[in-house]
C-alpha cells in the first residue's frame, strides 16, 4: 500500500510593517529569554563560538565550512529561543535541532551564503584591480588617483553587496527552520521584509554593532550574553514580522479553531410521513 501523501507546507508569508522603535523591544525580548536560563544559553553560545572558530581553523576548507554551517547552528539558537518562549525547559543540545530537522535545506542557505561571500568578493575585486590596472597605464598623479578612488570604490561595492547578503540570511534560518520555506525563498523573502522594515533593521544593526563593542571589552566574555540575546532578538523580530500570518496558516490553527468552535446542535428529526398527528374522533 502506498503511503499517504504528506500535506503540502504552507505558502510563504509576506512580511508585516514593524516600527523602527521595536528593535529595542526585540533586544528587550532577546534579554528575557536568555534571563530565563542564563547558565545554559551561556553554554550553548561557547559551544556554538567553539565550533565555528574550528570550522574556521581546518586547513585548506576552513575558510568555506564556517560561513555554511552558521545557518546551521544559528537556526538551533531560535528553536532553542522558540521552546523557551513557549515555557519549555531550554535544552543545550537544541543548538543541534538544525541538523536533526532540517540539515539538507539549512546547509543549502549555507552554500548560498559562502556563493553571496564569493561573489561579493570577486565584484569588488575586478573593480579595484581594473581601476589599479587603468592607473599604472596612465602613470604619474593621475594614475595613482584613478587607482586609489578605483580600490574605495571596490570596498563600497563589497559593502553595499555584503549588506543586501546579510539581509537574505537574517530570517533565512528562521523560515527555514520554523515554517520549513524553501532555502531560496526563505532568503529571497527575507531581503524582502528587511526592505520592507529597513528603518527598523538599521537601528538593530547599529544596536548590534555598539553590543558587539561592549561585549568585547571583558576579554571577550560578552559574547556568551550577546550570542544568545542576538538569537533572542531575531526570533522576537521573526515572530512579530511573520506571525499574525503564520498564526492563520500554521499546522495547530486548525486545531485552535475546533477547540473554541461551539459544537453544532442537531436538528430532531422529523416526525415520518407515514402518520397523522391529527387527533381522531
Amino acid at each position: 500500500m502506498n503511503p499517504a501523501p504528506r500535506p503540502p507546507h504552507p505558502p510563504p508569508p509576506a512580511p508585516g510593517d514593524v516600527a523602527p522603535g521595536h528593535a529595542l523591544s526585540w533586544l528587550a525580548e532577546g534579554w528575557r529569554l536568555f534571563m530565563k536560563a542564563p547558565g545554559l544559553w551561556a553554554i550553548q553560545a561557547l559551544i556554538f563560538f567553539v565550533i565555528i572558530a574550528a570550522l574556521g581553523m581546518l586547513p585548506f576548507l576552513g575558510w568555506a565550512a564556517a560561513p555554511v554551517a552558521l545557518p546551521v547552528l544559528v537556526a538551533g539558537m531560535l528553536s532553542g529561543a522558540q521552546a523557551v518562549d513557549r515555557g519549555e525547559a531550554l535544552r543545550i543540545d537544541a543548538l543541534f535541532d538544525g541538523i536533526r530537522r532540517h540539515a539538507g535545506n539549512l546547509l543549502l542557505v549555507g552554500a548560498f551564503h559562502l556563493l553571496g561571500l564569493l561573489l561579493a568578493a570577486m565584484v569588488a575585486a575586478a573593480i579595484g584591480g581594473s581601476a589599479a590596472l587603468t592607473g599604472m597605464a596612465v602613470g604619474a598623479l593621475a594614475g595613482a588617483g584613478m587607482a586609489a578612488g578605483g580600490m574605495m570604490l571596490g570596498v563600497v561595492v563589497f559593502t553595499v553587496l555584503w549588506a543586501l547578503l546579510m539581509m537574505a540570511m537574517w530570517f533565512a534560518p528562521a523560515l527555514v527552520m520554523l515554517h520549513e520555506v524553501a532555502p531560496l525563498d526563505a532568503m529571497k523573502l527575507s531581503v524582502r521584509a528587511c526592505f520592507h522594515n529597513l528603518l527598523a533593521f538599521i537601528v538593530l544593526a547599529a544596536l548590534l554593532y555598539v553590543g558587539v563593542w561592549v561585549a568585547m571589552i571583558p576579554a571577550g566574555l560578552g559574547m556568551l550574553v550577546l550570542i544568545p540575546v542576538t538569537a533572542g532578538a531575531l526570533y522576537a523580530a521573526w515572530k512579530e514580522t511573520f506571525s499574525p500570518l503564520l498564526a492563520l496558516r500554521g499546522p495547530d490553527m486548525a486545531t485552535r479553531n475546533d477547540d473554541t468552535t461551539p459544537p453544532t446542535e442537531t436538528p430532531e428529526p422529523d416526525a415520518p410521513s407515514g402518520l397523522d398527528d391529527t387527533p381522531k374522533p
